[in-house]
C-alpha cells in the first residue's frame, strides 16, 4: 500500500477528471467551424485541443493563417453555443460521487481549478455536483493568468491557509501536471481522462491513478 502523504486539500481540474465533457466541446466548436465553412473534427481529436481554454482550443481547430478576427468571432460564437448546449452529453465520471464523499470523511479541503471560464466553470459544477462539496470553484478568469501558471493554484492555497505541499493537485493533462509542479504541489495524474500517461509523466506526474477510489491510499486519517 502506497504511504499516505501530509496532503490536506485536493485540487481538481474540471474537464476530463472530473467530468467527461469532450463530446459536448467538440459538438459546440464543429458547430461553429461549419457555419463558417471551415473544416471540422473527429471528436477523439478534441483529447488535444482543449485544456487551455477556449481561445486556444479555437486556435488549434481552424486552419494555420487563419485571420485572428476570425478567430476571436468564433470564441464569441462559441461561447454562446456552449453556454446553451454544455449538458447535453456531459456527464460526471464514474466513482467520482464516492471519492469525493470519502476524501470529506478524511477532512480533506476539496476545490477546483479549471481552464474553462469562470462561468462555464460555476454553472457545470452547480449543475453536475448541487452538494456543493468544494470550499472553492475557480475558472479562467477573462485576461487572467489560466493553468499553467500556478497563481491562481497558489493563491487558493494561501486562501484556505495551506502551503502548496499539502495540497494534491489532480488533473488529466501536461497543464495540470506543470500547474502542480510550478506551485509546488503534488502533481497527480488520473488516467481516466483525455491525454495518456506518458504525457502525464513526461510534465511531472508524482502518481497515477487508475481510477478516482485509488487517490485515498495517499491521503491519511486527519
Amino acid at each position: 500500500m502506497a504511504q499516505a502523504l501530509p496532503a490536506k486539500a485536493v485540487f481538481f481540474d474540471l474537464d476530463g477528471t472530473l467530468i467527461n465533457s469532450l463530446e459536448d466541446l467538440a459538438d459546440t466548436t464543429n458547430d461553429v467551424l461549419a457555419g463558417h465553412n471551415l473544416p471540422t473534427h473527429p471528436v477523439q481529436d478534441y483529447r488535444y485541443f482543449v485544456g487551455d481554454g477556449i481561445h486556444t482550443m479555437l486556435q488549434r481547430t481552424v486552419p494555420k493563417g487563419t485571420d485572428p478576427a476570425l478567430v476571436d468571432a468564433l470564441v464569441a460564437q462559441a461561447k454562446v453555443e456552449y453556454g446553451q448546449y454544455w449538458a447535453r452529453k456531459t456527464h460526471v465520471y464514474a466513482g467520482i460521487f464516492t471519492m469525493l464523499e470519502q476524501l470529506q470523511a478524511k477532512g480533506m479541503q476539496l476545490a477546483v481549478l479549471s481552464n474553462k471560464l469562470q462561468e462555464f466553470t460555476t454553472m457545470v459544477v452547480q449543475h453536475f455536483f448541487p452538494l456543493q462539496p468544494f470550499v472553492l470553484v475557480k475558472g479562467s478568469p477573462e485576461g487572467g493568468k489560466a493553468k499553467p501558471d500556478p497563481t491562481m493554484a497558489l493563491a487558493m492555497a494561501k486562501e484556505l491557509g495551506l502551503h502548496p505541499q499539502e495540497v494534491l493537485f489532480m488533473g488529466d493533462t501536461r497543464v495540470d501536471m506543470e500547474t502542480a509542479t510550478a506551485a509546488g504541489m503534488v502533481p497527480v495524474g488520473v488516467l481516466w481522462g483525455f491525454r495518456p500517461k506518458e504525457e502525464l509523466l513526461a510534465y511531472g506526474a508524482r502518481y497515477l491513478l487508475e481510477q478516482p477510489q485509488d487517490v485515498l491510499q495517499y491521503c491519511g486519517k486527519r
